[in-house]
């Protein structure tokens, strides 16, 4: 089965949203399991808002292809015509996915009030 472009786009942008909170999750995480040394996670600082531009880049993709209007297709010579497939859970995965972005993205100002 051959992976969707929505698919691979929300996967993209949430790797990308995962990646642009490192800085910020990560430490948490690793403190949480008890592991010293986190200074790998603070590095990627510099290099947030690479990571948050690529992810709302990915995250705009993914809506454009989702809910752009499909293409007509001719109809066959017996006046069978090709519907295209619903997107409903393809749309709602990506509202869900949207949400875990945005709550990674901003994980930064609102972790001072967790702990």
């Amino acid at each position: 089965m051959k992976p969707s472009k929505e698919g691979l786009t929300l996967a993209g942008a949430v790797a990308a949203a995962l990646t642009a909170s490192a800085c910020c999750i990560g430490p948490v995480v690793v403190a949480l399991l008890g592991i010293g040394g986190a200074a790998f996670a603070v590095a990627l600082e510099p290099l947030r808002p690479v990571f948050i531009a690529v992810t709302l880049l990915l995250l705009g993709t993914g809506f454009f292809l989702v809910y752009r209007r499909p293409r007509v297709e001719a109809c066959s010579a017996d006046g069978a015509c090709h519907t295209p497939a619903r997107r409903t859970g393809t749309r709602f995965l990506l509202w869900v996915v949207s949400a875990v972005v945005l709550a990674a993205l901003a994980f930064p100002y609102y972790a001072k009030y967790l702990f």
